[in-house]
């Protein structure tokens, strides 16, 4: 009797699990694919940030959630394009963004993307005079930071700073 159910439902699982993959497939650059990373990028970043504010004689940033929910936003939306931009591609600029998050006074961003972790990508922005003068822009006390894979494994970062 098992045998002769197996029989029956095997066909049936692999069918269900056929119907669910062109489902989820239907949405092409749907976000909801995405494996979205942030709380744990958060953790791991606060020692990268306090390393490269110490050299410089700075006080360390502390994570910030409503940071990291707007970082987070725009992580997903660069690895939904596959583009790495400051804007939302809904006409939106990342100071429209951080407004509509309740992020008030002076902030912000810098993005990357590619097939790294936090080692390379904090030596990157350090190496990158625009990107290490927001890190270490003395107004700011906080930061959110955030990570999105699109195709592949390119990873799309956005990390936020503010007062």
């Amino acid at each position: 009797m098992t045998k002769t159910v197996a029989k029956i439902f095997w066909p049936l699982g692999i069918t269900i699990a056929a119907l669910l993959m062109v489902l989820a497939l239907s949405g092409c650059q749907s976000i909801s694919l995405l494996r979205i990373e942030g709380a744990g990028a958060n953790a791991s970043a606060e020692e990268h940030l306090a390393a490269i504010r110490k050299a410089a004689g700075l006080s360390p940033l502390a994570p910030d959630a409503q940071l990291e929910k707007a970082a987070r936003q725009q992580a997903e939306l660069m690895a939904a394009s596959g583009r790495m931009k400051h804007t939302t591609g809904r006409g939106k600029d990342f100071l429209t963004r951080v407004r509509g998050n309740g992020i008030e006074g002076a902030a912000a961003e810098n993005i990357a993307y590619g097939r790294f972790g936090l080692d390379e990508l904090f030596s990157a922005w350090v190496n990158s005079p625009g990107h290490r003068k927001n890190m270490l822009d003395p107004r700011f006390s906080r930061f959110g930071l955030a990570s999105a894979r699109g195709e592949g494994e390119r990873r799309y970062w956005s990390l936020i700073v503010a007062r």
